[in-house]
């Protein structure tokens, strides 16, 4: 049985990672960047990269495929384009990275340390309404958590 550090570890082995510096640059560069957000809803609402593509990871590989519900046109066409795989700490991105490099993505990398390291180097994050959230703020959210009431109710607070 393997755990999910080691199998992180092993596809790790097996795609391009960048650090969120160069993420910056590529999408300068390259108006036509494609950055998929595989977090889940709930997350991406929080705060995201602006021009982000919310793809959760649950649904990436029936996304990417016309024939499914999930389908988006801009990944079932964007096998040749230039894509970035993003999440908040940069494992699932890794996955999901190795996933469509199966799928005949032919440039498509990770970032490494996710979203976590993004905001560390005070790079823009964005809420839906897309005002410039504060890095102090955006770490806290990290810190919280958000998202594991929905995901593990045993863990939720009780508001009397």
């Amino acid at each position: 049985m393997k755990t999910f550090k080691e199998i992180v570890a092993e596809a790790s082995k097996t795609i391009t990672e960048l650090m969120p510096w160069d993420v910056d640059e590529r999408k300068k560069a390259n108006e036509d960047l494609m950055i998929v957000d595989i977090r889940e809803e709930c997350e991406f609402s929080r705060f995201h990269i602006k021009g982000s593509m919310l793809v959760p990871r649950g649904i990436l590989e029936s996304a990417c495929e016309e024939e499914y519900e999930d389908a988006i046109a801009d990944l079932v066409d964007g096998r040749d384009k230039e894509i970035v795989v993003i999440c908040r700490s940069g494992l699932r991105s890794v996955l999901g990275t190795q996933m469509l490099q199966i799928m005949g993505f032919k440039n498509v990398s990770s970032m490494k340390t996710g979203l976590r390291g993004w905001n560390d180097y005070e790079l823009p994050l964005y809420d839906l309404k897309q005002n410039v959230l504060d890095p102090d703020d955006v770490d806290e959210m990290l810190k919280a958590g958000f998202c594991s009431a929905f995901m593990h109710p045993d863990r939720r607070t009780i508001i009397a």
